[in-house]
Order: C-alpha cells, then sequence, then structure tokens
C-alpha cells in the first residue's frame, strides 16, 4: 500500500514540477510519467482517465499557489479578503516584458493550429480549477455571513472574466500603474456582489 501511494505521489508531484515550469502545455502523459521514473500503464493504472490526471494535478498545484490563509483571515474586511484572494490569479503573470512572454507562451501551447491535444485537454482543466478555488473563496464568505448566498459558479466565472482582463492588460502599455488599475477594476468588480457587512446590501 505504501508503495502503492509512494507512486501516486510521486506522479502528482512530476506533474506539479511541469506545471511550476511552465503554462501546462506540456503536461502529457508521456512527459509526466517520464519525469516521475514510472511506465505510462503504471501511471495508468493510478490515473485511468486524462480528465482524472489533469484534475489531481491542478488540484495539487492550485492548493499549494492559491493558499487560503488571506481569505480565512477574519481580522480583515470581507471585500479585501477576497480582492486580495483574486490577486493571486495574477501573480503567474507578470508585467510587462514578463507578461508578454506569459501570453506569448499562452498563445503557443493553447490557441495556435499546432495546439496538441493534450494542451486542448490541460487548458479545461486549469480553468476548471481556478474557477473551483474561487468558489470556495466565496463559500468561505457565504458560510460566515458576509456574503449573500447564491450561484458561486456564476459569480467565478464573473470574477474570472475581470481577472484575466486585468492578466491581458498587464502585457499592454498602459500610462497607468499597473497595480493601482488593477486595485480600482477589482473594487468595482466586488462591488457588484451581494456583501452584507455593511449599508447599501445587494440582492445576488
Amino acid at each position: 500500500m505504501d508503495v502503492e501511494l509512494g507512486t501516486r505521489d510521486r506522479i502528482l508531484a512530476a506533474a506539479a514540477e511541469i506545471l511550476r515550469a511552465d503554462d501546462g502545455s506540456t503536461l502529457s502523459v508521456r512527459a509526466i510519467a517520464t519525469r516521475a521514473g514510472v511506465g505510462v500503464g503504471t501511471l495508468r493504472h493510478h490515473f485511468p482517465t486524462q480528465r482524472g490526471l489533469l484534475d489531481a494535478a491542478f488540484a495539487h498545484v492550485y492548493e499549494e499557489a492559491l493558499p487560503d490563509d488571506r481569505i480565512l483571515d477574519r481580522s480583515a474586511p470581507p471585500r479585501d479578503r477576497l480582492r486580495d484572494s483574486l490577486r493571486q490569479l495574477l501573480n503567474p503573470v507578470g508585467v510587462e516584458a514578463q507578461a508578454r512572454e506569459f501570453w506569448a507562451g499562452l498563445f503557443d501551447g493553447f490557441i495556435s493550429p499546432a495546439v496538441s491535444s493534450d494542451a486542448r485537454d490541460a487548458y479545461p482543466a486549469m480553468e476548471r480549477h481556478a474557477r473551483m478555488r474561487v468558489e470556495s473563496w466565496l463559500a468561505v464568505l457565504v458560510e460566515e455571513g458576509s456574503l449573500a448566498p447564491g450561484d458561486n459558479t456564476r459569480r467565478a466565472r464573473f470574477l474570472l472574466t475581470v481577472v484575466n482582463g486585468l492578466a491581458v492588460e498587464r502585457a499592454l502599455p498602459s500610462d497607468v500603474p499597473t497595480l493601482q488599475a488593477e486595485s480600482a477594476v477589482l473594487s468595482t468588480a466586488l462591488d457588484a456582489l451581494p456583501f452584507l457587512d455593511g449599508p447599501g446590501a445587494r440582492t445576488p
């Protein structure tokens, strides 16, 4: 049993290393198996489907890259906690030259005509787990009574659309300081959510 768990952990660790090294476009079964030092058959024993492998890999990485510490810190206002948590999603993008390199890699990995089928499977998994992470942050605020109950999947999609737009802007020339502009946009987006921590509460 310990050997089996150790093999599974090695596979997930290998997938996480690949994800941290690039945008996920090289997250193929063969690449993960090679890095983990196992055969493709062994990998398939632990993860019979591509979706199962990708979901486990992205869940592992997102738990590390997007911790819950900030959203759970009740010493800060709920809007600030959610805004700061969302900004974590922008960290891998960087700014200016780094952001342009990030988007060039994203295009080559997921959008260009030469994209592999493994890459086409990887992007939806990445997007799905980002949405699930945001949904979990929203659920924390609902449970503590800071946010009115509602469709958190819909709310998460809206917030991620805003974050994706900010990520694109990081690669474009601008005469407005990036972080200042992002704070204003995220604050405006959060105004659309039905927070219950003061006057002017909105309906979902």
